[in-house]
């Protein structure tokens, strides 16, 4: 763990006591349980996210596909009668191909990310509630899928299976971007995009593998999201989650500048902004001011991350002097030697 994950952690840590001491239910089995479970669903949303904004870029639309892969999974589902076995794959694969699309288009096409997830973030809205005819899509009465069931919305020993799902792909991802070619491409890349090019990098490629593993875990999340509500109107669900996944990317230490951050900097990111979510209603707080929270966390991280650059730049500057002027001295101290001719 770098330092800033381990003063995230201890953030983390003081935030919990304090929010203990001023509402003993914080501890309670029940609500642990539900906060974990909470935190596997957005957790998976933010790592894919994550990938995208190592690369430099963002990724807006990961709200949108939320509602519009939920609808479809539980009308394969639900509906039409397919296997859950078949259709979670497909769905899978739908978000992976969404995920090529975008990177297609902004490597291949030279769009900027903002531009074209944004448009993502309407067209998906606007086909998830066109596909319902702006209904409501759901399980009817008496539907049972044990094992779906088990996997998404089920418990082990007490401990949400998000939250589980949630550990292993941590894992995995983190061995993809800390000790993996691909990873450190990665971070050349959002650090200086034409010099990782020169150094004969194939960015394109590996900045539209970065789309396709977001639009993968936003599939994944999908379906647990949609096994977790049982119900999903299409003109709200999933709406902001995608300021859910940034802001715990950005509190886990990603920089937006793109070159910088870690897994486990945004599972703690994650953790922390569901805690916060947690104060907000164990104190009663009004619900509607929780995108104010989301707001003040996003505005707060992004200043931390400026003034550690700027604390950076300086220490460089200092250590650059020091060094210059140790040269100086060792060689203003040399002997001169006389020239015989």
């Amino acid at each position: 763990m770098i330092k800033k994950d381990l003063g995230l952690l201890l953030l983390i840590v003081v935030v919990g006591i304090v929010v203990a001491i001023i509402n003993p239910r914080f501890l309670l089995p029940i609500n642990l349980a539900n906060t974990a479970n909470l935190i596997g669903l957005f957790g998976i949303l933010s790592i894919g996210q994550a990938f995208v904004i190592i690369t430099g870029g963002i990724e807006l639309s990961v709200g949108s596909l939320v509602a519009l892969l939920g609808v479809l999974f539980v009308d394969f589902v639900a509906v039409q009668d397919m296997s859950w076995m078949l259709a979670l794959p497909l769905i899978l694969v739908l978000g992976a191909v969404i995920g090529a699309v975008h990177g297609w288009l902004i490597t291949r096409l030279n769009l900027q990310p903002f531009v074209v997830t944004l448009c993502g973030l309407l067209i998906y809205r606007g086909a998830a509630r066109f596909y319902t005819a702006d209904g409501t899509a759901g399980f009817a009465f008496g539907q049972n899928f044990p094992e779906l069931e088990f996997l998404t919305a089920g418990r082990s020993y007490g401990v949400p299976n998000t939250f589980i799902a949630l550990v292993i792909i941590a894992v995995v991802m983190w061995v993809v971007l800390h000790r993996s070619v691909f990873g450190r491409y990665l971070y050349a890349i959002g650090k200086n995009e034409e010099a990782a090019r020169y150094s004969g990098i194939r960015t394109g490629r590996m900045v539209m593998t970065a789309y396709v593993i977001c639009g993968l875990l936003t599939a994944l999340s999908a379906i647990y999201f949609a096994m977790y509500t049982r119900s999903i109107s299409p003109a709200s669900h999933g709406q902001f989650y995608e300021l859910y996944a940034i802001a715990a990317a950005v509190l886990g230490g990603f920089s937006l500048r793109g070159g910088e951050g870690s897994i486990v900097g945004v599972v703690l990111g994650t953790v922390l902004l569901q805690e916060l979510q947690n104060l907000v209603n164990l104190l009663g707080i009004p619900s509607s001011l929780n995108f104010a929270v989301m707001g003040g966390v996003i505005l707060i991280g992004v200043l931390i991350d400026q003034q550690w650059h700027a604390i950076r730049a300086k220490r460089r500057l200092v250590s650059a002097a020091r060094q210059a002027e140790t040269r100086l001295s060792n060689e203003s101290s040399l002997p001169v030697v006389a020239n015989q001719d």
